[in-house]
């Protein structure tokens, strides 16, 4: 991962939030709420929580006394999260770095992480975090994307940006959302970082949208893409965006479109 793959400002937080999370969030969110929710914690720590997809499917159905933190390194993201989320005195905002938890120890039921483990430079380092500040016998649980083959939006529109910039593909999905769907290394960090009784269950769902253009415009300007398209060539984001537009309605059609997503869902004991 390069240093560049973490920094989500600018317009990409409302972009994520507009195309990115309906798109391919939403069906995982509601899967994650409803695993968390079954554990009934006093006390959650939301890590690398984005624009809030799950706070905002969780907070309902998480009980009248329950403490949640929801906290992500990038402060603009955490920033528009809250402005998407209903009053709720239960909840807590605040920046975190993953890899240094500003939490004392034993301090939550459960942690978890919808799509951000990908992002942590230090896995194991987090993982022990995670440990550290959870109750003994509390849970983290959290997702990330399987390979890119098995999640075909973001497959075609990395095809299509290597046609415009043969010579230096934009390799961001493949690298760094995608880039960590080794189930044996993921429970090899797990159990290196002190937990246990990992559990991993691979599951897919269907990603929709009413266009070719919505997946287009969400990878390439609702995630980090957008700064390795422009990076390589200034003023060529529209064009990057229209093409991977019109790679997509070649494969699936011009009108409403849908592909295949795949995620692994991890449960942990500390």
């Amino acid at each position: 991962m390069l240093e560049t793959d973490k920094v989500f400002a600018g317009s990409i937080p409302e972009n994520y939030d507009r195309y990115m999370v309906p798109l391919i969030f939403e069906p995982f969110a509601a899967d994650l709420a409803q695993r968390a929710a079954s554990l009934a914690p006093g006390a959650v720590l939301e890590i690398a929580a984005g624009t809030g997809v799950v706070t905002r499917a969780l907070a309902p159905k998480l009980a009248p006394e329950t403490r949640y933190v929801v906290t992500d390194l990038n402060q603009p993201m955490l920033d528009y999260a809250a402005t998407r989320q209903a009053a709720d005195s239960r909840i807590q905002w605040r920046q975190a770095d993953a890899l240094a938890l500003p939490f004392e120890d034993a301090a939550f039921d459960l942690a978890f992480c919808q799509f951000g483990a990908m992002f942590f430079p230090d896995r194991v380092l987090a993982y022990r975090e995670a440990k550290r500040v959870l109750k003994p016998g509390g849970h983290f649980l959290f997702n990330v994307w399987d390979r890119i083959g098995e999640n075909i939006f973001a497959d075609d529109v990395t095809n299509a940006l290597a046609e415009i910039f043969p010579d230096d593909p934009p390799r961001f999905l493949a690298r760094t959302p995608h880039g960590y769907h080794d189930t044996d290394l993921i429970r090899r960090e797990l159990e290196e970082a002190g937990f246990s009784h990992v559990t991993i269950e691979t599951r897919a769902e269907q990603s929709r949208a009413s266009s070719p253009y919505i997946p287009a415009i969400a990878y390439c300007q609702g995630t980090l893409l957008r700064n390795e398209i422009e990076t390589r060539e200034a003023g060529k984001l529209q064009a990057a965006t229209d093409h991977a537009a019109s790679a997509i309605a070649e494969r699936h059609g011009n009108g409403a479109v849908a592909a295949k997503i795949q995620a692994h869902v991890i449960m942990a004991a500390a």
